[in-house]
């Protein structure tokens, strides 16, 4: 930002007031303006017309605003990307009508019905990693099943030889 900030602008130019005439004029067109617009609001159809006694200034302004320049005025352009915005009115929506899904939304909703589709074929067995599961479980089944078996036989191996330590010290005593 400049030094001065906006406080010191127009430098070196000559400085324009607007004179009490000029103003008093424009008051009396924008009063003149008001009334014709009430006027042409009760009648409906004196809206086009102008009073007399309005000044040249507004007839130079709403020309300005109606004129075209150039080629403007005869062509007729339209852009065709730009979409116009409809204006709907409440009782015109209607809420319980199925609306199109966006691509996102159907995409989600795709991913969360693959996902249960794989649940079930998991629980079922089908899917290759439940069958790489239940393998594993076959395996570690089998190695429980041999320890198991492997303790009950050293168990029995102790009582038997509890049994035959028994046998054999009742007859040292006797």
């Amino acid at each position: 930002m400049p030094k001065g900030g906006k406080k010191g602008g127009h430098k070196g130019r000559m400085r324009t007031f607007n004179n009490p005439e000029g103003i008093d004029a424009q008051m009396k067109a924008e009063k003149e303006r008001k009334k014709e617009e009430e006027a042409g609001a009760s009648l409906n159809d004196a809206e086009g017309e102008k009073l007399p006694g309005s000044g040249s200034e507004d007839s130079d302004d709403e020309d300005g605003s109606q004129k075209r320049k150039g080629v403007e005025g005869l062509i007729d352009i339209e852009n065709p990307n730009r979409v116009a915005q409809k204006n709907k009115k409440v009782t015109e929506i209607q809420l319980e009508e199925p609306r199109a899904l966006s691509r996102r939304e159907r995409e989600e909703i795709g991913k969360q019905k693959a996902k249960e589709r794989y649940m079930k074929m998991h629980l079922a067995g089908k899917t290759d990693q439940a069958k790489a599961d239940l393998a594993g479980l076959a395996i570690v089944r089998k190695q429980r099943e041999d320890a198991a078996r492997k303790k009950e036989e050293e168990r029995k191996a102790k009582e038997a030889a509890a049994t035959a330590s028994r046998g054999v010290s009742a007859l040292s005593l006797k």
